[in-house]
């Protein structure tokens, strides 16, 4: 992208206005009609970047484009053309000419506005958010950097990016799938946080922010700790305004309160009623005191996608919790001319935060890795160890793990760390975050002892920093408990699991999302003991709870009834856990697609189970179908891959044929030894699957040598051993 670029023939761009990490913003000309455009064009993200972060960002992209376009009033950014060029997504808005109330609070270094231009402000806003209302939008994203005030004193709301349509076509969880929060923690509603039902009250809730920011110089929560901004919003009173500012006027100090009561049905019902209030010039429904209650006993347990959360970019920037805007920074905001627009503008704040949860669905489905911030300035300006690039480095680890390059990511990750703790300290949230990470990739790579032994010293760390309650050392001990049942410890596993699961429960809620978690992890210690009834029992109630709570196609729900079939089989019910199965890949074939890992894996445990039933042609001809899809989607060094081709190999010794099983067994021992190591214990236990195989050819010598060197190598192996 560069100046004089001639974008779909027309725009030509002119001047890049901002940069961040997903693209850019450009004045140019639109040479069919010779006005100035801003043109918002989103970048390539690279070949190692999450494609399902791409996709959700191409939708945000069009549902902005799709949703400003449909609206026509002076308080909202009109939006005259969206498309692709060269496979870029682009939109193309009027150019405004003016602040926005973020910069506006900077340049009146963060002194509260006038009065009567916060009365002007918030009249103009409901205005427009009365209009929005009234089509069925729900913003969903307000906050200072979205509200723009012309040099002529027009006020215009800006991105509407994750914006609501109604309830027909909504915009739902599903495009955050990835990390990609739904709105800023300043400026979100405790029903937005708690992961409530959000309607045009949440507007007016974010509103109340903004306009208590800019009447009295900070916003509600001004808080350094993510976690405890919206613990906040969630449950403390805001203070009340006139105790910061004593000459704002009463009327003014209690539209506020009301727009931040805790409960929705407290706030004013829409925009058009807001509007009436501060026209009239008082309150015509619940006094003050009202927006002091709690938010009560179905109050809100803070969802798990907000543990992980940074506290994002306040309005008023610099300060020692102040952050660099958040990583889709380029896809909200407004683009505005300005004198100093040429260079985007950046806070001074310098605290980075990545931790992130490992865990999504347990067991044989494996952890869902949250995605981090994507540095906006790159390294060589920065130098190699400041926050911004260490944030950069991690998320370049990420993207390795992602791409299977694991010994890589594990090599980036330990850089960072140790960058991290030289520059942050060893104890600082950066610093633990990628250690744990290291703990996780160690993990992956079957090296389970020393795993757990950096969870561990990263666990005391945590108590001693945050607290044993606080999310992030909950999630410490989770990953602990899970370490120790890889090592083959499954009874210290389950007593590990059981008290997180309890911890989780007293902290975040029973039905928590973190909480059911911990419950599977319990239930697969329980099946690792050997206790299946025990394991069926829990997956069972887990997955109706998940049902309840998340949907009955939530991938968690569906990999609670995964786990709930395997128990199953385990059990020797084999029939059941057909049923289940079937029904399963239908599901998961309709939610997630044919070739979805997810799917495929619900197919491989079909196949399982009708060899478990002696219907081996059957299993033989599913387990050859799943095993080239395997190879199609995921390759065929991969470990599903490698199951599979194991599982025609089982399945073929079955039915007697052991030259060709022999075959297949060599080709996974082959493959685990080059991508894993000679030493790995599944290279281990596929040369063991190898030497059966041979014995049962009638070549005891040569089975007998590989089930020695084999027994080498793990007693070599084995903790304690010299």
């Amino acid at each position: 992208m560069g100046e004089n670029r001639l974008v779909q023939g027309r725009y030509r761009l002119l001047e890049l206005l901002g940069r961040g990490g997903m693209g850019e913003v450009w004045r140019a000309r639109d040479e069919s009609l010779g006005r100035q455009v801003a043109v918002k064009c989103l970048k390539p993200l690279g070949p190692y970047h999450d494609p399902a972060l791409a996709r959700v960002l191409r939708e945000r992209f069009r549902r902005e484009a799709r949703v400003a376009a449909s609206l026509s009033h002076p308080g909202v950014t009109v939006v005259h053309d969206f498309g692709e060029c060269d496979g870029m997504p682009y939109l193309v808005m009027e150019l405004l000419d003016g602040r926005d109330l973020s910069r506006l609070l900077e340049e009146n270094k963060g002194h509260p506005l006038p009065v009567d231009d916060v009365t002007d402000i918030a009249a103009q806003v409901a205005a427009a958010l009365a209009y929005t209302h009234r089509h069925g939008i729900v913003h969903r994203d307000l906050k200072p950097a979205n509200i723009v005030r012309l040099t002529d004193g027009t006020v215009k709301i800006c991105d509407f990016g994750i914006a609501r349509l109604g309830h027909g076509i909504g915009f739902t969880a599903r495009l955050t799938g990835t990390g990609v929060a739904l709105g800023t923690p300043h400026y979100m509603s405790p029903e937005q946080i708690g992961g409530g039902e959000v309607d045009q009250r949440s507007d007016l809730y974010s509103l109340g922010c903004v306009l208590y920011e800019i009447a009295t110089g900070a916003p509600p929560f001004d808080l350094e700790d993510a976690w405890a901004v919206l613990i906040g919003h969630r449950d403390t009173p805001p203070r009340p305004l006139r105790e910061l500012r004593p000459e704002l006027p009463g009327h003014l100090q209690e539209i506020i309160l009301a727009l931040l009561a805790k409960r929705p049905e407290e706030r004013p019902y829409d925009g058009g009623e807001l509007l009436r209030r501060i026209r009239s010039g008082h309150m015509t429904s619940k006094p003050v005191k009202a927006v002091e209650s709690a938010v009560g006993e179905e109050g809100g347990r803070l969802p798990s996608w907000t543990h992980r959360m940074t506290t994002g970019h306040k309005a008023l920037g610099a300060g020692p919790g102040a952050l660099p805007p958040d990583p889709g920074a380029v896809l909200s905001g407004c683009w505005v001319v300005t004198p100093e627009a040429v260079a985007p503008r950046r806070s001074a704040g310098s605290h980075l935060t990545w931790g992130h949860r490992r865990g999504g669905a347990t067991g044989r489905n494996g952890p869902a890795g949250d995605r981090h911030p994507v540095p906006a300035l790159p390294a060589e300006r920065l130098g190699p160890d400041h926050p911004e690039s260490l944030a950069g480095r991690y998320e370049a680890a990420f993207t390795l793990l992602r791409a299977g390059r694991v010994a890589e990511a594990l090599d980036a990750y330990t850089d960072v760390a140790e960058a991290s703790a030289r520059v942050l300290g060893a104890d600082h949230p950066d610093t633990l975050a990628a250690r744990q990470e290291t703990a996780y990739v160690l993990g992956r790579l079957g090296r389970h002892f020393e795993a757990h032994q950096v969870y561990s010293t990263v666990l005391a760390a945590r108590v001693r920093a945050m607290g044993p309650d606080h999310p992030d050392t909950l999630r410490c001990r989770h990953n602990l408990a899970c370490t120790l049942g890889r090592l083959g410890r499954p009874a210290d596993a389950l007593r590990a699991a059981l008290d997180v699961a309890g911890a989780r429960a007293r902290v975040l809620g029973a039905d928590h999302p973190d909480t059911l978690v911990s419950r599977c992890e319990v239930a697969y210690a329980q099946g690792q003991s050997g206790h299946w009834e025990e394991a069926l029992r829990l997956y069972r109630e887990v997955a109706e709870v998940r049902a309840r709570v998340l949907g009955q196609d939530h991938p968690d729900t569906l990999a609670a009834r995964y786990e709930t079939a395997l128990s199953l089989g385990r059990l020797g019910r084999s029939a059941d856990a057909l049923r289940l199965y079937r029904d399963l890949i239908e599901d998961r074939t309709r939610v997630l697609g044919p070739g979805h890992c997810d799917t495929l894996r619900a197919r491989h445990g079909l196949g399982v189970n009708l060899g478990r039933l002696g219907r081996w042609e059957e299993a033989l001809a599913e387990a050859r179908d799943v095993c080239l899809l395997r190879e199609q989607v995921l390759g065929p060094a991969h470990p599903d891959t490698l199951v599979s081709h194991r599982e025609i190999a089982v399945a073929l010794g079955w039915l007697g044929r052991w030259e060709d099983a022999l075959t297949e067994y060599r080709r996974v021992a082959a493959t685990r030894e080059r991508t894993l190591g000679p030493d790995h214990p599944d290279t281990l236990a596929s040369r063991n699957d190898e030497a059966h195989c041979l014995e049962r050819l009638g070549r005891g010598t040569e089975a007998g040598e590989l089930y020695r060197r084999v027994a080498v190598v793990r007693h070599r192996l084995a903790p304690g051993s010299a």
